[in-house]
């Protein structure tokens, strides 16, 4: 046997023994494996961040092979065999994905940002590849347009629809070549782009702390926030306290700290994040997205972004969105201008001199609150106790709905903070889903709150396939002296996700694409705000708000504050909100490539929502995740949108009984159960027996009579 052969067996050999090794790694794999867990949950003690990238890699090839089984089906396209195909395909890519990318926004590190980065590209090439595929386009356009004389199901046809409108809505109708090669490029370098924003966002939050080593930089803080900065530091090996940029840190000193110049410091640095100059700045990369999403939708032969993405909305039309804006802004700004002036008014006559300035805002309009309203956190918080109220807001899903949580130790976590719960049907005695609820900041996390999941619900043959929710929130933390005390504003959201949970818990699809929460993008909000309007209801918080110390329920007296200063800086609150709609609006209404200033442009577009003069530095635009690293792009005004239906749906629970069955069970029947299966305008018809209107908004801000 001579040198080169004997080369070549060896390097045979060698191959031979890497693909043995990479075939046992895979089948190692915990992600790949069976769960054989508690209702199929996560088996997260098993899973570690270098498993990812291998089995997303190996649930590809699998997705391929299940997408080309499709394609290359010789017999006449069907329903089944091609839309049900393609739905019921890709199924452990999911599984996975929907894991990884959960947590990355809720328990990450600097390895799983990295694997994003590289994961990221070939998933969407791996999408384009679907919905640029001509010969299974084909097959799910004959399906499509011989639906009239197919017997299909409300259900069937609306994952028909969809599945059709998702393959013209990504590209599947561009013929010239040149322009799809660009559309797949344009769509894998935006999935990039929006990872590095947000991954900017959150390194910018961690970056910044406030270092207080002298006592007096602490007046007029209530002693919650000072005992969290204490420990906070203790927890840094530091002397004195800290503060984050963290919600939990930021509001009570920005809304109570008498060191106006720490205020100004504090405030600037929230609102200047990735927008240093720096590895950090979201500037270029903003531009970047705004210029390639427009790209995408004039290849889909739209004028703008905007265009593209509402038509697929409740509003339909950039033009019926900016008037909706219009006509709102427009009812909002005359109450919103003498909020700002009875704030300025009243500052002068407590001896303020200076010109009211944004970090003044929060400080004067809080103290007059107090004031008018006799009403501040710390005589709040302690009717707020977490554990308390997670379970009032449990009762009262009990009261609604029938529901149990139950919860489980068994089953496994992804971090000590998460506490997980199995969710039944009381009546029906049927369990529902999985709960995993993890309230509080820390540094693997990304700000605010959400909701997602895990696994869909969907059913597989014919087993009701219950799904695993996930309620992510930036809660205070409890402390050495004091458990978890909510503010108020903490406590609403709590029942806002835990509306959007209910989406998820209560969901009774065929489909995983249609359950849920998989609904058009301006219907999502309304049953996460709806449960807001509990908020303040006497009732529910007799359920629950109980003294942490004492025992006892809260006040009447105190009760009635809240309510009485519910419209309290209402026309601000509402054009704050709709300056965020405007900005996206703008952002997204571009019709040729934006090379301008990036802060020019937020200042000209948010003026008419702007009661304030813009300070240098600092803008919402490179911070805005929401929309820039968020499924909410031209879509923001969802927000404002579901509070026109929230306050029209909550009208029927306070006319029929805040805990009324009947109206309960509609809501879940029309509502909370039916997902994506129908018009979202149909369904809130049924259940409403008529079309919202704006009125019932105008009149609980106070704008109407």
């Amino acid at each position: 046997m001579n040198k080169i052969t004997i080369l070549i067996s060896i390097l045979f050999l060698s191959n031979q023994i890497i693909m043995a090794q990479n075939n046992h790694a895979i089948k190692e794999n915990p992600l790949i494996m069976t769960w054989n867990t508690p209702y199929q949950t996560p088996p997260f003690s098993k899973i570690k961040t270098e498993h990812y990238e291998p089995a997303i890699k190996y649930a590809l090839k699998v997705a391929e092979k299940e997408v080309a089984d499709i394609t290359e089906n010789k017999s006449t396209p069907t329903f089944e065999n091609t839309i049900l195909a393609l739905e019921n395909s890709g199924k452990l890519l999911g599984q996975i994905t929907s894991l990884f990318f959960n947590l990355n926004e809720a328990n990450t590190n600097d390895t799983m940002q990295k694997v994003a980065l590289e994961i990221s590209p070939l998933l969407t090439e791996f999408s384009n590849n679907i919905h640029l595929n001509p010969v299974l386009f084909a097959r799910i356009k004959t399906v499509y347009e011989q639906q009239d004389d197919i017997p299909l199901t409300i259900e069937q046809r609306k994952l028909l629809e969809n599945t059709y409108k998702a393959f013209v809505r990504s590209g599947a109708m561009i013929e010239n070549m040149q322009d799809k090669a660009e559309f797949r490029k344009v769509s894998e370098e935006l999935s990039l782009l929006t990872l590095k924003f947000n991954q900017n966002v959150l390194a910018d939050n961690n970056a910044y702390s406030l270092h207080i080593t002298d006592k007096k930089d602490l007046h007029g803080l209530p002693s919650y926030a000072i005992e969290a900065a204490a420990e906070l530091a203790k927890n840094r090996k530091l002397k004195g306290w800290v503060f984050t940029l963290d919600a939990p840190s930021y509001i009570p000193f920005i809304t109570f700290a008498d060191n106006r110049s720490l205020r100004e410091e504090l405030w600037r640095a929230s609102n200047s994040k990735a927008n240093h100059n720096d590895t950090n700045d979201n500037k270029d990369i903003l531009v970047q997205i705004v210029n390639l999403r427009l790209r995408l939708a004039q290849l889909l032969g739209y004028k703008t972004f905007a265009d593209y993405r509402l038509d697929n909305t409740m509003a339909g039309s950039s033009e019926i969105v900016n008037g909706f804006i219009d006509d709102l802004l427009t009812a909002s700004l005359p109450f919103a201008k003498k909020d700002l002036d009875m704030i300025c008014e009243y500052a002068k006559t407590k001896g303020f001199k200076d010109k009211m300035q944004r970090w003044d805002f929060s400080y004067w309009s809080e103290k007059l609150k107090n004031e008018k309203y006799d009403i501040n956190p710390e005589l709040l918080k302690p009717y707020f106790q977490l554990e308390k109220v997670k379970d009032g807001i449990f009762a009262l899903a009990d009261k609604l709905y029938d529901l149990e949580f139950k919860e489980n130790k068994q089953i496994e976590k992804y971090h000590d903070d998460v506490i997980v719960y199995e969710v039944w049907d009381k009546k029906q005695r049927k369990f529902m889903a999985i709960l995993y609820m993890d309230f509080f900041p820390r540094e693997s996390k990304r700000s605010g709150a959400w909701m997602t999941d895990f696994r869909g619900q969907r059913i597989e043959n014919g087993e009701d396939v219950r799904p695993l929710i996930q309620m992510v929130c930036n809660f205070t933390k409890p402390t050495k002296k004091s458990p978890s005390l909510l503010t108020f504003e903490e406590f609403n959201t709590f029942l806002h996700e835990f509306g959007h949970c209910l989406h998820g818990i209560l969901t009774q699809c065929n489909y995983a694409s249609l359950s849920g929460t998989n609904v058009e993008h301006d219907f999502v909000e309304l049953p996460s705000q709806l449960m807001e309007n509990f908020a303040t209801e006497k009732d529910f918080l007799d359920m629950f708000a109980q003294h942490y110390k004492t025992g006892e329920k809260i006040p009447q007296k105190l009760i009635d504050k809240i309510i009485a200063s519910e419209r309290y800086l209402a026309g601000w609150l509402s054009i704050r909100q709709l300056f965020f709609g405007i900005i996206d609006m703008n952002w997204h209404s571009i019709s040729s490539s934006f090379t301008g200033n990036v802060d020019t442009m937020e200042n000209k577009a948010s003026k008419r929502a702007e009661l304030f003069s813009p300070i240098e530095g600092c803008m919402m635009s490179t911070q805005f995740s929401h929309i820039f690293g968020g499924g909410y792009a031209a879509g923001y005004y969802g927000y404002k949108w579901a509070e026109v239906l929230d306050a029209d749906a909550f009208s029927l629970f306070k006319e029929k009984g805040i805990f009324n069955r009947e109206v309960a069970d509609s809501f879940r029947k029309n509502i909370l159960s039916k997902g994506g299966k129908k018009d979202p305008m149909e369904l809130y018809k049924t259940f409403r027996g008529q079309a919202p209107t704006k009125d019932a908004l105008l009149k609980r801000c106070g704008f109407i009579k």
